[in-house]
């Protein structure tokens, strides 16, 4: 008789049922994530619907971001490959369900990490890549000065986010009265606030200056200087399978170790003769960390042939060389004066 653990239980209960089966097939089988990837021949990745930056089909179809890029990096520490991966397209409201259920194998697509996500629905936040805050975007002929001139006001804002509950906070908080007007995906959001249906829309900061992006006049459109959340966003994974966690996670502290030690694109053929001790670790030149992990000692090289270290992913997607034109700030090395600091390979 199969034992249905807790895990199983919770992600049934959110279900509704639906899944069950694949969550019980996952628990009895003894082949792990990494091994069905292979088996495969494939990475199945969570995305947005399409945030400039983050995740986003291109021209000829090929989805690319800084979200995209975890998938990439971990597509050729596997097969030496960043183009085998699947991208499935999923709405806020959805996004959880399909890595619960096992439709895709790790959701990489602005996703905050929270308390109650991280205990009551059998997934694994892994690592934070990006450090956000909820902000507004209203229109520049409003004049608006501060967040107190959007009492009483209707706000746009995308269905099941943290979004919605930080936006009820800050209004209950302030003893402000509001408007909201809720919608299942990020195109209908967009488009209300576009057609006036609403005088504000909500989200994450860096959503804001994208989503700006997408409006018919984006320079008639201001983000409000004020943010009223932490929005600490990364990657997540099922709960138990503790070595596709460890992956995932060390994916995310691999590339911000290659930035703070300089290891780029460009050099990294010529950095694994380092004389360094961690850059020799880092890199496989030294010790056997990759295959730890289940993987090639060299993997670190491998993603960062695909993609960049994390300051080069970052810059060409949200900073100086994308159109978003995003600072750095607290997505900074700690070593720069930022939040970011990952834990040494040894």
């Amino acid at each position: 008789m199969i034992q249905i653990s807790k895990t199983v239980r919770r992600a049934a209960a959110v279900l509704g049922g639906i899944g069950l089966g694949l969550a019980l097939t996952s628990t009895a089988s003894s082949q792990t994530t990494l091994e069905r990837i292979k088996q495969r021949g494939q990475l199945i990745c969570g995305a947005s619907h399409g945030v400039a930056g983050f995740s986003l089909p291109d021209a000829k179809g090929e989805w690319r971001g800084f979200d995209t890029d975890i998938c990439r990096a971990l597509s050729a520490a596997i097969f030496n490959d960043q183009e085998k991966s699947k991208y499935i397209s999923l709405a806020s409201k959805d996004r959880l369900t399909a890595l619960q259920s096992g439709e895709i194998d790790v959701l990489s697509r602005t996703t905050t990490w929270t308390l109650g996500r991280d205990t009551g629905f059998g997934l694994n936040f892994t690592a934070i890549n990006y450090f956000d805050g909820q902000g507004f975007l209203v229109r520049k002929s409003l004049n608006l000065k501060d967040l107190k001139a959007l009492n009483g006001a209707s706000i746009c804002v995308a269905q099941g986010t943290t979004t919605e509950l930080n936006l009820a906070d800050y209004f209950r908080t302030h003893g402000m009265k509001y408007e909201v007007i809720a919608f299942a995906g990020l195109d209908e959001t967009i488009q209300a606030y576009e057609a006036g249906r609403c005088d504000a829309y909500t989200t994450d900061l860096s959503q804001l200056a994208a989503n700006r992006l997408k409006l018919k006049v984006p320079e008639d459109h201001v983000l409000m200087s004020e943010v009223i959340s932490k929005e600490p966003l990364g990657p997540w994974v099922r709960q138990g399978d503790d070595a596709w966690f460890d992956i995932v996670r060390w994916t995310v502290y691999a590339l911000l170790n290659a930035e703070e030690y300089g290891v780029t694109q460009a050099n990294v053929d010529e950095m694994v003769k380092s004389t360094n001790p961690e850059i020799r670790r880092l890199l496989g030149s030294e010790g056997k960390f990759g295959e730890s992990l289940g993987l090639t000692n060299d993997w670190v090289v491998r993603m960062v042939k695909a993609v960049g270290n994390y300051g080069e992913s970052f810059d060409r997607h949200l900073g100086a060389k994308s159109q978003l034109n995003l600072p750095r700030g607290p997505n900074r090395l700690w070593t720069q004066g930022g939040l970011h600091y990952a834990p040494p390979v040894r």
